[in-house]
């Protein structure tokens, strides 16, 4: 039996920071540091209108 090829495929869901102000997903990185807990923080800044905003990540397996 054939796939039913007429129905389009669903949309994966967006991933990745987004900027609030202006939609953009470029981001540069201005500094990281270590945090408690083996986290990291990063400031970020996007690349299209300038909004600086602190990202946290953890390690895989936390």
């Amino acid at each position: 039996m054939k796939p039913d090829t007429t129905k389009p495929l669903p949309e994966p869901a967006p991933r990745g920071l987004i900027c609030p102000r202006c939609g953009c997903a470029e981001f540069r990185v201005v500094y990281t540091r270590a945090a408690a807990g083996g986290r990291i923080v990063r400031r970020r800044e996007c690349r299209y209108c300038g909004r600086r905003m602190t990202t946290s990540e953890r390690p895989l397996g936390s």
